[in-house]
């Protein structure tokens, strides 16, 4: 259809959705549950805080390639889907290697917030979210704390970062990055050559995560926000796992890409708009938020 396109990276029907539309932006985070028992809880915690919850059309459910879908609101503007039962189909016509999907769900989202700890108690309430660490960083001049949650045994699903000391956003998008993840170096290796060569800006060159340890580069979408592609991070054992604070987001690399004079500024001028936004947060599933 002229109005969507299916992406693909495994045996799931449907990983990515685009829709034509006014946003040019992230507007839905689909979830996979592990039964419908679980479904139904978390369905429940969401209409038990007073939030409405919207069932998924026949039609809605065969684009996202599920056999059911509910929907929900959620930090940020960012509408929550969740589904039990994928479609399946035939793995064999993707192009370009394989994925890291499976029991560690697609990959992760980071999102950008002034209400960081509203957001944290909104997943750690209707997603039963851990925080795995925290990491402290300088971007642009400005000090970020980043929180990363988990939710299965990839180290994080969503991670949250704030500007410390000031309630302002300088990401104009709903998300700043999507990740996923290649199940071998070359794969990785071979799409950053080809996003290169198609001509996409690249944000942050390759490099290494100090906390979860991947290996990865950001490039840059037409819609603007950051998509990642990583290899290797590590992966969360529940039974030994500690909570720790890192300085800083690599290891080495992750080097800023052709950022100009003009690109700083814009971040500013988003920065600042967004002290005249309220953002959204759910409140009745926050839980009364989680400090830090």
């Amino acid at each position: 259809s002229a109005q969507h396109l299916r992406f693909r990276l495994d045996d799931h029907a449907c990983r990515f959705l685009l829709q034509r539309g006014p946003a040019e932006d992230v507007t839905t985070i689909g979830w996979q549950l592990d039964d419908h028992s679980t479904f139904e809880e978390v369905v429940r915690r969401v209409t038990g805080a007073g939030v409405p919850v919207t069932e998924g059309t026949c039609e809605e459910a065969v684009l996202r390639g599920v056999e059911r879908l509910v929907r929900f609101p959620g930090p940020k503007g960012l509408t929550q889907e969740i589904f039990t039962r994928p479609t399946i189909t035939a793995a064999q016509n993707l192009r370009y290697g394989e994925f890291v999907t499976g029991a560690s769900g697609m990959g992760h989202v980071a999102i950008t917030s002034t209400k960081p700890g509203q957001m944290h108690g909104y997943y750690a309430t209707v997603f039963d979210a851990r925080l795995s660490d925290y990491i402290d960083e300088t971007i642009s001049g400005l000090k970020f704390k980043i929180r990363f949650l988990r939710v299965n045994e990839r180290h994080h699903s969503v991670a949250i970062a704030a500007v410390r000391g000031l309630p302002v956003n300088p990401i104009r998008t709903r998300v700043q990055h999507l990740n996923i993840q290649a199940a071998d170096l070359d794969a990785m290796v071979d799409s950053y050559r080809r996003v290169t060569a198609l001509g996409f800006d690249m944000a942050l060159d390759i490099g290494q995560h100090t906390n979860d340890r991947e290996l990865s580069y950001y490039a840059v979408t037409p819609s603007g926000f950051e998509w990642e592609v990583g290899w290797n991070p590590i992966v969360v054992d529940e039974t030994t796992w500690e909570t720790t604070t890192h300085q800083g987001i690599s290891i080495w690399g992750h080097t800023p890409v052709g950022q100009t004079v003009i690109d700083k500024l814009a971040q500013f001028k988003t920065g600042a708009q967004s002290l005249l936004h309220r953002e959204d947060t759910v409140p009745t599933l926050v839980g009364g938020g989680i400090a830090g």
